[in-house]
């Protein structure tokens, strides 16, 4: 603590301290790059109670802006590392680097390591990336923020920006050469060279010596070379250069001496079909008297004769075969130059059209393979087949197995397809190709046709009777089968007999019956027939008659005792489809009764239950009545009765009663044709 007689001075950046027993240094670090300066520098010596004025002052501890490095030039696709380096900081702990390319965050870095002394320090972000194309015109930007928000001072933060300049390094050199790389003595020849790049490469052409080294000739992209001579032959060098690479191309130009000329006929290639003579023909033009040698190119037998007249020299093989096809040279000499000529023999054979063949009758809706044969081909992987339907192809195969295979080939194609109506009288066209383009010969391809004639297998068929399928017995009835199909199916009429064979009866679409008679029932079988398939169609022809030898019977009696139970039943025989109605006659009306299979049954017979009862049996030709009466005798005292003799009639009855409903029911389905149709109805008033 201060006496009240000592004064305290402190100006900025400046202490004053009174006293001589306590001296108070206060140091403030602000931002620039950090300098401290001390005034008085050296020791001071002082008397008590002197007044001593100590000046401290700073300057700076963030000064500059970044730096930004880069590791190398910019190339595209290369990684390049970029560093961005902020000088002479102070406190480095409250530093914050940025590190963007345009406004996209490369990297961020924060110093927040303790500080070990005070001092100035340099900080740096580094962060590596690959140029692209789209970075082309971007720029780096490295920001600097001095987080000291306690003191007042400017700047805080600091920038430097860096336009991106992407580099390309040189490629896709190419050279071209007019009129050619090989020349006569005295020609002239033209190269230019081109080479992709950013920024575009520099062009250098050059020359290979033959000691080694290189010999530049031009800067320029095109170079010309005229009156050439044979030690302007070599290799020539274009290169083209940039700042971060370089791309080479080489080219040989050769400078040929003019010679006597050899022409070889009727080459250089001779197309020949196996089997075929072949005449090679040497010539030379420019040598009074050469010699000539024929070789092949594999030093095989020539296998052909050799005949030789002044400046002319033949090979004759005949006939060609496998053995010839190869390469042949002529060698002609005159003096001490010897030039040679090359002939290729190379061999074919495509004899036939190709031949189409199908596996089956072609029926519409079943499937049908088609096979397209291509007989003796060489070279069979040359080969393709094509299978058209109309204009649209549906198939086609090459042979590309076969390569390297030296003999005669018969190649197919097969295709299975489902014929359609639609295709009748479209063309089914085989074509075969032999691709050889190469070879000059006729025909390179061949091709067969075929008219489609689909046949249709006999459906829809249908049978019109007239005047119906019912008759009464005795009538006349017409039966007309009709089919659709292609060709258009035949007629047959039978009739299915009882164990499901058919007897054949008619080959009209007509088939008439008159005068018929029961017996003619039945089912009759019409089939649509062609040599596609089979189409049937059934119709049951039934004969009807009136109804006859009706029986209505009581069972057990017509005259039975009150409480009784009777059994009432109606059967028609020899008739089908019959109705059978059973009534009780009455004065007031009759009463039409519910029965089973024509049997009704009274359970404890009333005596008002006695009386006419009628059974009427009838179908659409007619019908037929019955009848009977019920006595039913009263009980004594009107009291109930029970006897031995009526439990033993009870106990009989319920046995009887369902065994005569069953003779009943298989009586009429084992001794009568047809079928009973029974009206069950409630009893109501006729």
């Amino acid at each position: 603590m201060f006496s009240s007689q000592q004064k305290l001075k402190m100006p900025r950046k400046m202490v004053v301290i009174f006293g001589a027993s306590n001296v108070l240094w206060m140091v403030f670090a602000v931002s620039q790059a950090f300098k401290m300066e001390i005034f008085p520098e050296h020791r001071v010596i002082a008397q008590i109670g002197d007044v001593i004025s100590l000046t401290c002052s700073t300057t700076g501890s963030f000064p500059k802006d970044p730096e930004i490095h880069l590791s190398g030039p910019l190339e595209l696709g290369k990684p390049v590392t970029v560093t961005c380096m902020v000088p002479d900081v102070y406190p480095f702990d409250r530093l914050e680097v940025n590190l963007m390319k345009d406004n996209e965050l490369l990297k961020n870095k924060e110093f927040l390591e303790p500080m070990e002394r005070k001092s100035l320090e340099t900080k740096s972000l580094a962060a590596t990336f690959i140029p692209t194309n789209e970075d082309i015109g971007k720029a780096l930007v490295c920001q600097a923020k001095l987080n000291i928000d306690e003191f007042d001072f400017e700047p805080k933060e600091r920038e430097t920006t860096k336009k991106l300049q992407v580099y390309i390094s040189p490629k896709n050199t190419v050279i071209s050469a007019s009129p050619s790389t090989k020349l006569q003595e005295g020609g002239s020849v033209t190269m230019t060279c081109s080479s992709e790049g950013l920024p575009a490469p520099q062009i250098f052409w050059s020359k290979k010596l033959d000691n080694g080294n290189v010999q530049l000739l031009s800067g320029n992209a095109t170079l010309t070379l005229i009156a050439m001579r044979i030690e302007d032959s070599g290799i020539y060098v274009c290169e083209g250069v940039n700042q971060v690479g370089k791309d080479g191309k080489e080219v040989e130009l050769i400078v040929q001496e003019k010679p006597f000329i050899v022409e070889i006929s009727p080459g250089p290639q001779v197309i020949a079909q196996i089997g075929d003579s072949v005449v090679l023909t040497c010539g030379v033009t420019g040598c009074e008297s050469p010699s000539f040698s024929w070789r092949t190119q594999i030093d095989s037998p020539l296998s052909g004769q050799v005949k030789t007249e002044g400046s002319k020299s033949t090979l004759t093989l005949s006939p060609v075969s496998f053995e010839n096809e190869h390469s042949y040279l002529c060698t002609a000499t005159c003096g001490r130059k010897k030039l040679e000529k090359r002939i290729s023999v190379d061999l074919y054979s495509f004899p036939r059209d190709p031949e189409i063949e199908m596996s089956g009758l072609l029926v519409s809706g079943n499937p049908v393979t088609v096979s397209c044969e291509v007989p003796n081909v060489y070279p069979s992987d040359r080969l393709e087949i094509e299978l058209f339907k109309g204009e649209s192809i549906i198939e086609s195969k090459t042979f590309l197995e076969d390569m390297d295979k030296k003999s005669l080939e018969t190649k197919s194609l097969d295709m299975t397809f489902i014929p359609t109506t639609e295709d009748t009288g479209k063309v089914l066209v085989c074509l075969a190709q032999l691709h050889i383009g190469e070879m000059e010969f006729e025909p390179k391809q061949r091709q067969s046709t075929q008219m489609l004639h689909v046949n249709v297998a006999p459906r829809d068929t249908t049978i019109l009777v007239s005047p119906s399928s019912i008759l009464e017995e005795g009538s006349s009835v017409n039966m007309t089968c009709s089919s659709n199909g292609l060709p258009a199916p035949k007629i047959l009429w039978s009739r299915q007999l009882n164990n499901g064979d058919l007897q054949p009866l008619s080959e009209n679409s007509t088939l008439a019956l008159t005068s018929t008679k029961m017996d003619d029932s039945g089912i009759y079988v019409c089939e649509g027939i062609n040599q596609a398939g089979i189409s049937r169609k059934e119709v049951e022809l039934i004969i009807q008659v009136a109804p006859k030898d009706i029986q209505l019977i009581a069972f057990p009696s017509e005259s039975v005792k009150e409480g009784d139970t009777v059994i009432i039943s109606c059967t028609c025989g020899n008739v089908p489809k019959t109705w059978i109605i059973l009534k009780k006659k009455a004065e007031t009306g009759d009463t039409v009764l519910k029965s089973r299979d024509g049997a009704y049954t009274i359970h404890k017979v009333q005596l008002e239950d006695a009386g006419v009862y009628e059974c009427e049996s009838k179908n659409e030709v007619g019908l037929q009545l019955r009848s009977l009466t019920l006595d039913v005798k009263g009980r004594e005292n009107n009291k109930d009765y029970f006897s031995p003799e009526l439990l033993v009639l009870y106990c009989a009855s319920s046995l009887i009663i369902p065994a005569i409903g069953m003779i009943i029911y298989f009586a009429r389905r084992a001794n009568m044709k047809g079928s009973y149709s029974l009206v069950e109805a409630q009893k109501s008033k006729v």
